[in-house]
């Protein structure tokens, strides 16, 4: 059995299913496409669901893949063991209603006997108790009846609920009687580690019903399964998929960045190595795949393996600010020829990577410090359980993993209160949700008549007033509404804003001020009281088409907007929420720092470009297949029928849309980005206005412009030079007025140190100074500490309101234990202030000027108390 490179055998296994006449399919995302029950992809079947179920056409009948999976159920053990990990890549072979048992058997002991050349002697199989075709076949491939073991339900039947399920037939390869448990019966099934399973085939042959039977299949199908790592395990003879040839490259990489020898008797510094390793591959993987890391989801998921292996460098000793960063090259290397999409997306990784490593350092240094005072004041007590409303003031206010809390007290025999963290989320939770209602949430005494309605037929893409009955009306807590057989009135959604405008019914006027809908039921709220209307009476429903216009043309902006992005920022930006209305419209993606003035001016020439080019824009609806081929954009996480509206902007942008736009990109006008912000970890918002406002906007602009000139007596051709002088010469007099100070501060040094009061051979000077800058203080703390080798210097500048406090202490009594740091966080506190510092100078601010008397009587107390 010849020694192959993980690299070689994924070549090997392709090859040779493409010469039994399979479509060989690169991997799908991680980000599962249109499946709910998943948040990241974790088997190599998971893709291929829409096939199996008969939803979706594949390409071909016949098809294999080596899919990229994540699986972190078990990742507090990853690195302590030799076998797990959260990264794998899975071989599969399939068939949708093609071949069956035979050939899926057959292919796979050619292959592994012939090709991979394992020894028949250490092959074995397992079986399902009742699956007698698949004993005849591996007796007749040569597969002695000895080494077939016939296996239970639970282990050798495939089923997840309702629907297609069978049995399934395991290889395994025997390691040797030295992995054995001795028991001279030992065979596969059992406990120890002697028997690897290394390649699972599933025969989809049965539907398992609701009344508990199972029927036949009319088109049974294949789906195989083989870890990639283990089969190199066993092609290399290595103990770990650590020890297989790509990964030990990335490991070898960890350990020289550290410093430290892998498997040299420091098992902590190997579970840390092992760790940073397999996480390194995670990482590298999702944010190539569009993942980001974030607080809730995958990106959750994300984020803590960053956190992880972060933390993991900090114990191995790890000094590299952004180590995690550099290291991700050594995935690159040993991968990047089978996922090009790690070489093209290698900048932006390593960015990602970066940012992330930065804000942990900061949240590591802030909730590391809580975490201490909270285990010492525990240990102090005697307990041994953190308080689950501590662990989650760390996880809220500090962003710190409640994972790697419990990881870190662990070490200290300490545990969470996990019970206690989850009501405290709970709460939180409950609370958003609360502040998150809208008028559609209205409890309604007769919800159910209206509820049995038909759908309303919607009018609104292509009129813009319309006759209708009136089917129900109610009027109930100052809340109006009127239902109607058919509306051309838009309903919010979609991140659109709902139509206004007027319904008459028997010469009445209601002016609509919200639309909602509800199972296809289009709910229409009035300012007046409808107790007058009643179903069946006759009503024309006309919208402000001039509202509807703006909000249409900024809605068909959003979707040039996104594809801009896409084309300025990268493949990785994806919509993350928006909003449209006549005013203005925001739009939220994901993106990992502020765009630049330059991105954002690239942005905005791009979207004028596609009104200026007067590109149509086309609505169609079609069948979701027909969509996706077209390439249609669709919001991650939205449910979308078997047939879709999708909204095209020439063939420059195409998307799933369900709203409103114009006909042509020209009538858009114009389009103008005024502002760029973050609004949570990885969201970016841009907020943009259209058309006529966009002339409200400079005329505001020109306005401003106007009334600078006159406050600075320029004019708007001269403003710019104007103001810059103006600039300069203020920095002249801050350093004329700066240098005047510091020489009254200087001349007044001698007063200041008479002024101090002697506490048993210790001078304390407390004094407050007005309109002073605070490194003024800080020179003349200096130059007290020269001239008194046992002083304490406590000083106010009040500048505007605002105080800032610094305490000096000098240097002998910084020895006698005195500490600048831990005096000025509690005189601090008397003037309703905070702060801290070193053992010899430190700062706080504070807002009460009232209270500085009190702050400097309790200086001297603290002084004499020592």
């Amino acid at each position: 059995m010849e020694k192959l490179g993980l690299n070689e055998i994924r070549d090997m296994f392709r090859d040779f299913f493409v010469s039994k006449g399979h479509y060989a399919a690169g991997s799908a995302s991680l980000i599962p496409k249109n499946d709910k029950s998943l948040l990241i992809i974790n088997s190599g079947m998971a893709p291929l669901k829409p096939y199996f179920a008969g939803v979706e056409t594949p390409p071909s009948k016949r098809m294999t893949t080596c899919q990229k999976c994540i699986r972190t159920g078990d990742i507090e053990n990853v690195g302590k063991t030799s076998r797990h990990g959260t990264f794998f890549e899975m071989l599969g072979n399939f068939s949708f209603g093609d071949y069956f048992k035979e050939e899926s058997l057959t292919w796979g002991w050619e292959f592994i006997t012939q090709y991979l050349k394992m020894p028949t002697d250490k092959l074995w199989a397992t079986i399902y108790t009742d699956d007698d075709e698949a004993h005849d076949i591996w007796v007749k491939l040569g597969m002695p009846e000895e080494r077939i073991v016939r296996l239970g339900k639970e282990d050798n039947f495939w089923e997840i609920g309702l629907g297609p399920c069978g049995p399934c037939s395991e290889i395994y390869y025997d390691r040797g009687e030295e992995y054995g448990c001795g028991d001279p019966d030992c065979k596969p099934g059992c406990e120890c580690d002697r028997y690897i399973e290394f390649w699972n085939h599933v025969f989809s042959q049965f539907s398992k019903e609701e009344d508990g039977s199972y029927s036949n299949l009319a088109h049974p199908n294949i789906d195989t399964g083989m870890g990639l790592e283990r089969l190199a395990c066993i092609m290399q003879d290595v103990d770990s998929i650590f020890d297989i040839d790509t990964i030990r490259r990335i490991l070898d990489a960890v350990a020289k960045m550290a410093d430290v020898k892998y498997q040299a008797g420091d098992d902590t510094a190997d579970v840390s190595l092992r760790i940073i390793t397999d996480h390194l591959r995670s990482m590298v993987f999702m944010i190539a795949d569009g993942i980001m890391p974030s607080n809730e989801g995958r990106g959750y998921v994300l984020r803590r393996l960053i956190r992880r292996a972060a933390r993991q460098g900090r114990l191995l000793g790890i000094k590299e600010k952004n180590f995690l960063a550099e290291l991700m090259d050594s995935v690159v290397e040993v991968s990047g020829s089978a996922y090009p999409e790690l070489v093209d997306k290698y900048d932006y990784i390593k960015k990602i990577i970066t940012i992330e490593e930065e804000q942990f350092a900061k949240t590591m240094d802030k909730g590391l410090g809580i975490l201490e005072e909270y285990a010492a004041a525990l240990e102090r007590s005697g307990r041994t359980v953190l308080d689950g409303a501590d662990a989650f003031k760390l996880y809220d206010t500090y962003g710190f993993p409640v994972e790697m809390t419990e990881e870190i007290l662990a070490d200290r025999s300490i545990t969470v209160d996990m019970d206690g963290f989850k009501d405290n989320m709970n709460r939180q939770k409950e609370l958003a949700r609360q502040g998150q209602k809208s008028t559609a949430e209205v409890a309604w005494k007769d919800a159910a008549e209206y509820d049995k309605l038909p759908k309303t037929e919607f009018l609104g893409y292509t009129e813009t007033e319309a006759e209708a009955e009136v089917l129900y009306s109610s009027s109930n807590d100052g809340k109006d509404i009127l239902i109607f057989d058919r509306t051309p009135f838009y309903a919010t959604g979609g991140g659109q804003l709902h139509d206004a405008g007027v319904i008459t019914v028997a010469g009445n006027d209601y002016h609509v001020v919200d639309v909602t809908k509800e199972n296809d039921i289009y709910l229409h709220f009035v300012d007046e009281s409808a107790d007058a209307v009643s179903a069946g009476d006759k009503a024309m429903l006309k919208i402000d088409a001039v509202c509807r216009n703006r909000t249409a043309r900024g809605h068909s902006a959003t979707h040039i907007l996104q594809q801009a992005l896409k084309d300025v920022l990268g493949d990785h930006v994806a919509q993350a929420g928006s909003y449209v209305d006549e005013a203005y419209l925001r739009f939220d993606f994901n993106h990992f720092e502020a765009m630049s003035f330059a991105q954002i001016k690239q942005v905005e020439d791009i979207v004028n470009a596609k009104i200026d080019a007067f590109l149509p824009i086309r609505m169609q609806e079609m069948k979701i297949e027909e969509a996706q081929k077209l390439g249609a954009t669709a919001i991650f996480g939205e449910k979308y029928g078997e047939i879709v509206r999708v909204v095209s902007m020439g063939d420059y942008s195409v998307e799933f849309c369900g709203g409103t736009h114009i006909d042509n990109t020209g009538k858009i006008g114009a389009f103008k980005i005024t502002a760029e912000v973050g609004i949570a970890s990885g969201i970016r918002r841009i907020e943009a206005i259209t058309g006529t406002q966009v002339i409200d906007y400079l005329e505001s602009k020109e306005s401003l412009i106007s009334n600078v000139c006159t406050a600075i007596k320029s004019n708007p051709n001269d403003l710019e030079k104007r103001a810059a002088q103006l600039v300069a010469d203020n920095k002249e007099l801050e350093k004329t007025v700066k240098s005047l100070k510091a020489d009254e501060l200087a001349g007044a040094l001698d007063d200041v140190i008479l002024a101090g009061v002697d506490i048993n051979g210790i001078k304390l000077i407390t004094r407050r100074f007005d309109n002073t800058d605070v490194e003024q203080l800080r020179e003349m703390a200096d130059a007290i500490k020269s001239r008194e080798s046992k002083s304490i210097f406590v000083a106010a500048a009040v500048n505007d309101g605002k105080i800032a406090i610094i305490v000096s202490v000098s240097d002998e009594l910084v020895s006698d234990g005195f500490h600048a740091g831990k005096l000025v966080k509690e005189i601090a506190q008397v003037a309703g202030g905070n702060g801290g510092g070193k053992a010899g100078m430190a700062q706080a601010g504070a807002k009460d000027v009232s209270k500085l008397d009190e702050a400097f009587a309790l200086a001297e107390k603290l002084v004499v108390s020592k």
